[in-house]
């Protein structure tokens, strides 16, 4: 297989050509049109050097199935002790930044640069990429945030800043995709975190099936409220 270089036409090769690692092309730009056809197709923008994107999809591909989220029994009882108040596309800039700062392990800095920040808002601005923000009284202390088309959501990337705010964000989300009758979210790589959650990792061929049906479906744009 071949790495390819992206021409300026916001178009890409077949996902299914991506290297074992999920490295499918480098180059391009962070557009709305071609970020948008990045997830049509099953790809994604994962990291960027000083010129160049890097484009991704791997095999195989974790996914959360709304009805397959597993809450436990005390992030249950924290969610209904309303110790958190969550809220939806009321800062997203906040919750990028926030999940481009936070430290991580194994990672030596953040692959969220200010492209890719700039980028995102405008999605947002034009109602295609969405966040979920966690507050505890009036401190933001997670979110995540993420792209929905169709009958799927794309996520990004969460944060915490204290103890299960980002659980109590992935809760709000599942719950607000299953009300929308989202198919999945999308994942993209495996964790530990998101298993213990009831994601799972389903072959990329059959990744790509679901995103065709769930592309069938009405985008819901615009502010998640």
């Amino acid at each position: 297989m071949s790495i390819y270089l992206l021409p300026r036409e916001p178009i890409f090769p077949p996902a299914v050509e991506a290297e074992p690692d999920g490295l499918l092309a480098i180059g391009g730009d962070l557009s709305v049109e071609r970020l948008l056809q990045a997830y049509a197709n099953g790809i994604f923008p994962w990291f960027m050097d000083d010129e160049d994107v890097f484009w991704y999809s791997p095999d195989p591909r974790m996914v959360m199935f709304p009805e397959k989220f597993k809450i436990s029994g005390s992030l249950n009882r924290l969610i209904r002790n309303n110790h958190f108040n969550v809220t939806f596309d009321m800062a997203f800039g906040q919750v990028i930044r926030g999940c481009s700062i936070i430290p991580r392990p194994g990672q030596d800095g953040t692959w969220i640069s200010g492209e890719f920040i700039e980028a995102y808002l405008e999605l947002h601005k034009l109602g295609f990429a969405h966040s979920v923000e966690v507050f505890y009284r009036d401190d933001l202390v997670g979110g995540l945030y993420g792209v929905s088309l169709g009958a799927a959501f794309f996520g990004e990337s969460m944060f915490s800043k204290v103890s299960n705010a980002s659980k109590v964000a992935f809760h709000a989300l599942v719950t607000r995709c299953s009300q929308y009758g989202f198919r999945f979210i999308d994942c993209q790589t495996e964790t530990a975190h998101l298993l213990r959650l009831g994601a799972t990792l389903i072959d990329r061929t059959d990744y790509l099936v679901r995103l065709e049906e769930a592309l069938k479906e009405r985008t819901v744009k615009g502010p998640w409220i």
